[in-house]
């Protein structure tokens, strides 16, 4: 064998090498897409589910005011029950939703591999979190959260074992739920501005 030949296939190791190294680099770059594209479609989901419960928010809103001005107490109660169950799912969706649209922006952000690690481990929680509180209001959601929680709990164990990098699981619960409470402090502030006061007889009694 010439020296160019061993040279040449000396090169063709090198770049074997290469490929090999690279390749679960864009494994994990894979992972890491389809998951945002997971998440993003459940926002969306939830986009339009809540823009229905808005509707009716407004629509058993109205009914209360016009049971109240008819004087039926028991209608408006029974309305103004079925409005509280529909804030309360609004709020829950909305939570949901601002705490998953994070998680899609910081992964969509990541400059390096420790930045990813450091973004899934949180995101890996919030995600459970999230699925746990939603499953009350959407069984259905469940299964898709769940694949989205398996995606990024694949692309975590790949980032570590690529990075060498040891999770601090405690300041990683720590971070989730200062995401949540935030998200919730949010949800809280703009339903309150955005919401009228469910009314009341005694309310609406003294308007009349």
């Amino acid at each position: 064998m010439s020296n160019f030949e061993k040279s040449w296939k000396g090169d063709r190791g090198i770049g074997d090498k290469l490929r090999e190294s690279l390749r679960p680099q864009g494994q994990l770059k894979a992972k890491i897409s389809k998951a945002v594209y997971a998440i993003n479609n459940q926002d969306r989901k939830l986009n339009t589910l809540l823009t229905n419960l808005q509707k009716k928010d407004r629509d058993y809103y109205r009914r209360i005011l016009e049971a109240l001005k008819t004087h039926d107490r028991d209608r408006a109660t029974t309305y103004a029950n079925e409005l509280a169950a529909i804030r309360n799912s609004q709020k829950t969706i909305n939570h949901a939703k601002l705490a998953i649209e994070q998680i899609s922006a910081r992964l969509g952000t990541v400059k390096d591999i420790g930045d990813l690690v450091a973004t899934l481990a949180p995101a890996m929680s919030i995600i459970k979190s999230v699925s746990g509180t939603l499953s009350t209001v959407i069984p259905q959601a469940d299964d898709e959260f769940n694949a989205i929680s398996d995606l990024l709990s694949s692309a975590l164990t790949d980032a570590t074992q690529m990075s060498g990098i040891s999770l601090d699981f405690a300041a990683t619960n720590e971070e989730a739920e200062e995401i949540l409470k935030q998200a919730e402090i949010q949800v809280e502030r703009e339903m309150k501005e955005r919401l009228p006061a469910v009314p009341t007889p005694e309310e609406e009694g003294m308007r009349l």
